[in-house]
């Protein structure tokens, strides 16, 4: 071998190992690259698979108290429903009363109105009742609700001898009587409707509650109006 070729092989064995060592210097830093982007992909903002800081998969908080949908309900809003039905339920009885014992036209069309306003609410809070698995109260013959243990609860509620007496009555006598107790009665409800308002958390029921409070305000200054003209 002569010096000469021997050199030219020296040469090329040094570029071969040039070659190889940038070669490997590159795939490091591709690998080292790469790691970064896993730690930052690890340790950045929540992916779309986990729940964010301070909540959990269900909608949770991190105390663990469960989120409230528009479907929520309270102690308040099943009582607020047990009570209001059997309380318009006497309401309807007693507007039925007035269709073939009244005199005064006026009391005629109010206890029409009463009865056309109140019985459809009856359906909506029974049906509530039903959905949130919650005992109906049912009707009693007698004493124009289903749950008489409760009537002394239920502010405004005439007893079994105030129904007996309307019942008795005819003409103005009937009138009369009919109004001072009607008065009484929406009293009642409008008591147990703040209470609803105050402590309720169902907004079906609530709404509900404001607006038996603000029309039957209405419907006790008309029957003060014809108390007074009677």
């Amino acid at each position: 071998m002569t010096t000469r070729t021997t050199a030219r092989r020296a040469a090329l064995a040094g570029v071969a190992l040039t070659a190889v060592l940038g070669l490997t210097a590159v795939l490091g830093l591709t690998a080292v690259l790469g790691l970064a982007a896993c730690g930052s992909a690890d340790h950045g903002s929540p992916s779309h698979d986990q729940p964010a800081a301070g909540t959990t998969a269900a909608g949770a908080s991190a105390a663990g108290t469960p989120t409230r949908g528009p479907a929520a309900f309270g102690d308040a809003d099943v009582m607020f429903a047990q009570m209001m039905i059997p309380h318009h339920r006497q309401a309807v009885e007693m507007a039925e009363l007035a269709e073939t014992r009244a005199a005064d036209p006026e009391v005629k069309r109010l206890a029409a109105a009463i009865k056309a306003a109140q019985a459809p609410e009856i359906a909506t809070m029974t049906g509530w009742l039903t959905g949130w698995g919650r005992p109906v109260p049912s009707p009693a013959p007698g004493h124009g609700h289903g749950m008489p243990e409760m009537g002394h609860e239920m502010p405004g509620m005439m007893s079994e001898a105030d129904m007996t007496k309307l019942a008795g009555a005819r003409g103005v006598g009937f009138d009369r009587q009919f109004l001072t107790m009607m008065i009484a009665h929406h009293e009642g409800a409008i008591t147990m409707a703040r209470e609803e308002l105050a402590a309720g958390a169902n907004p079906e029921a609530k709404a509900l509650a404001q607006q038996i409070a603000t029309s039957q305000q209405g419907e006790i200054d008309q029957m003060r109006k014809i108390v007074g003209r009677l």
